[in-house]
């Protein structure tokens, strides 16, 4: 050995200690997160199915208000009867008799109540008697002109002979006429007297009050023992009724439809009638009339709603919501029969048609071709190729694919 080499054996080393390499066993650990790392980033990019993405849908739907049976327009108004009556009687007098109440169901013609006829029978006894007394005078005027008859002949057959003066002759016919026409006279009093008498009859019956139609009582004005009368009274105590009566198979409802909106209102149209005291309760109607005159006060017009079905649940003045229906029978044209979705779910193909892509139940993209209609404001009318109920995507649509799995997020 030289003294260089014994002198760079004694120099003290004082860099680091080298670090051992990693064992045989260790060295294809990397390598391997760096292929799965790259292996899942291509299949993200080329199969973007494999992330199943997430996306925005909307759920394709027929426009409010175009459908056959949607509600057009909305009105308030009162269940009415178109046959009501405040039954009173004819003549003034007090209620001797009171056969109603609230809620009674009764018959045309049936007996409501009765009023004091002592007055009135009085005045019916009177008439038969006179009657009686024009009958009487009568038989007399019959004898008396049987009499002046036979004395005529008589003196006729006198004065032929000459044994009666011409005078007295006339004076027998003179009597004659005179019986005669007293007979005449007593058969019309006999007229009079059974008129007046039908007179006082039906007087007599007026103290009954009737029911004028079929329907129910709603209101017992009256009691036993008031006075009713035809006429008002003025603020005193006398009653103008007995009670109301109601015919519950006329029942209808009455609203008052703004004048700007009269024009979707027509006789026959369908209506649904809500009663606020059932407001589940879907009732079938139709308009019965448009009343054809204006309320300038309010600027409404009146609008009659018919039942389709009667019910016991629907009684008079009860608040109700009426909906106008659109015709059912009414032709709808394409543009009101279109399906509409938001506008960004629409896609413009290479070809010049359009597409949008649906999420089945699967949770695939289906592409499919549509024909859109008119847009409304950031709704898009389509007319072919979806059906209301649809589910299409929206949003950022450049990255998807027909075939590929998405998820839709919860809301």
């Amino acid at each position: 050995m030289d003294k260089g080499e014994l002198i760079s054996g004694l120099k003290i080393n004082r860099d680091p200690e080298p670090v051992e390499a990693p064992s045989r066993g260790n060295r294809w650990l990397v390598p391997a997160i760096a292929a799965l790392v790259l292996i899942g980033g291509l299949a993200w990019y080329f199969y973007p199915s494999a992330a199943a993405p997430s996306i925005e849908v909307a759920i394709a739907s027929t426009p409010a208000g175009d459908a056959p049976g949607a509600a057009l327009l909305e009105a308030s108004g009162y269940v009415v009867a178109r046959r009501e009556a405040t039954v009173s009687s004819k003549v003034t007098g007090r209620v001797t008799e009171l056969l109603i109440e609230e809620g009674q169901q009764v018959a045309a013609g049936q007996v409501l109540a009765r009023l004091d006829a002592s007055n009135v029978a009085a005045a019916l006894d009177q008439a038969e008697a006179q009657i009686g007394a024009a009958q009487a005078s009568a038989n007399l005027a019959a004898v008396n002109e049987a009499s002046t008859r036979t004395r005529l002949a008589r003196f006729e057959a006198l004065g032929q002979s000459g044994w009666v003066s011409k005078q007295a002759l006339d004076d027998v016919r003179a009597a004659h006429a005179s019986a005669r026409s007293n007979r005449e006279l007593a058969s019309r009093q006999i007229a009079v007297a059974r008129a007046s008498k039908a007179v006082t009859g039906r007087s007599l019956d007026d103290t009954i009050v009737r029911a004028p139609f079929a329907g129910v009582v709603t209101v017992k004005a009256a009691q036993v023992g008031e006075i009713v009368s035809p006429i008002s009274a003025g603020g005193g105590f006398t009653r103008t009724g007995i009670g109301t009566i109601v015919d519950m198979h006329s029942l209808e409802v009455e609203v008052d439809v703004a004048e700007s909106y009269i024009n979707r209102v027509s006789a026959g149209m369908p209506a649904t009638v809500h009663l606020n005291a059932y407001p589940d309760w879907a009732i079938p109607a139709e308009v019965a009339a448009v009343i054809p005159t204006g309320d300038r006060s309010k600027a409404t017009v009146k609008v009659r709603i018919r039942f389709k079905a009667e019910d016991p649940r629907i009684i008079p003045e009860m608040g109700a919501k009426v909906s106008f229906l659109k015709e059912a029978a009414e032709p709808v044209s394409a543009q009101a029969a279109a399906i509409e979705i938001p506008a960004s779910a629409i896609i413009a193909q290479a070809n010049g048609g359009f597409a949008v892509f649906v999420v089945g139940s699967d949770m695939k993209l289906e592409q499919r071709s549509v024909r859109p209609g008119a847009r409304r404001g950031d709704q898009q009318a389509v007319l072919s190729g979806l059906n209301a109920g649809d589910r299409v995507a929206t949003g950022d649509l450049t990255k998807l694919r027909s075939g590929m799995t998405v998820s839709v997020p919860a809301n």
